[in-house]
């Protein structure tokens, strides 16, 4: 199977590294114009001279703060006026770690913004022109969390099951104008994200940070984390026509981590 996105506009946010970076990769070796979306010019620069163009795209960057809800506002409302986009995929830096019992009501407030705000209000901006062409692929990263909560990430935990069931009831809505929703249940993959908890982990519980990935590795059940690579081949795919009758979905990419159904 080819996957052919030649001619579809792209826009990914926290795309200057890790999962982020990986999807606007492979969209655009497959052929997708894409917008790299984060708060650093100068890694947007860098990666932007990465992706490829061999169907001769043009690629863009958007310096945005997803955690300045207001100025991220402003300056996605910009970025619609002269643009039309058929992929949106959602995907921000995570929160804060941490229990329930660690916070209080201003740091859900805060994550609300970071990962649910954000993410409606770019849908609603992307599902104009979805609409008008009658074509649209919305994708939202998301977390095996949802399902399976980890403490230490109410935060995450909390919010991102707001998303999925926000995802799940616009795909009923937006379907009929071939328009697909989907969430993407992330496992452990090797990212930024991932050693920086590690290295939190490792401190907290007086180990070297190699004995915490061992133990992360030995719950999945492959025995390895993922590869940020294989999560832009299962975006790309959930983008093409050949995933067209494919949604309201959460999808797991975990290695079998979710032990639940």
């Amino acid at each position: 199977m080819i996957i052919d996105l030649s001619g579809k506009n792209a826009l990914v946010g926290g795309s200057t590294s890790g999962i982020g970076k990986a999807i606007a990769l492979q969209l655009a070796a497959s052929g997708a114009n894409v917008t790299l979306m984060s708060r650093s010019k100068e890694k947007l620069e860098m990666v932007k001279e990465l992706l490829p163009s061999i169907k001769g795209q043009n690629h863009q960057i958007l310096v945005v703060d997803f955690t300045d809800f207001e100025s991220y506002k402003k300056n996605i409302a910009k970025y619609f006026e002269n643009n039309h986009i058929d992929i949106l995929v959602n995907n921000t830096q995570g929160p804060a770690s941490g229990t329930a019992l660690d916070k209080e009501v201003s740091d859900y407030q805060q994550a609300f913004d970071l990962l649910f705000k954000t993410v409606v209000l770019t849908t609603e901006l992307a599902l104009n022109g979805m609409r008008n062409a009658q074509w649209g692929r919305v994708i939202n990263v998301a977390s095996v969390s949802v399902k399976e909560p980890l403490s230490y990430l109410v935060l995450s935990n909390s919010i991102r099951a707001a998303v999925v069931t926000w995802a799940k009831s616009l795909a009923s809505e937006v379907g009929q104008d071939q328009i697909t929703v989907n969430s993407i249940l992330t496992g452990y993959f090797d990212t930024e994200r991932i050693t920086s908890l590690n290295a939190q982990k490792a401190q907290e519980q007086g180990v070297s940070e190699e004995e915490v990935l061992k133990q992360m590795e030995a719950k999945v059940p492959v025995r390895r984390i993922g590869k940020p690579e294989e999560y832009g081949f299962l975006v790309s795919f959930l983008a093409s026509e050949q995933a067209s009758y494919i949604t309201g979905t959460q999808i797991p990419i975990d290695g079998g981590l979710l032990s639940s159904l």
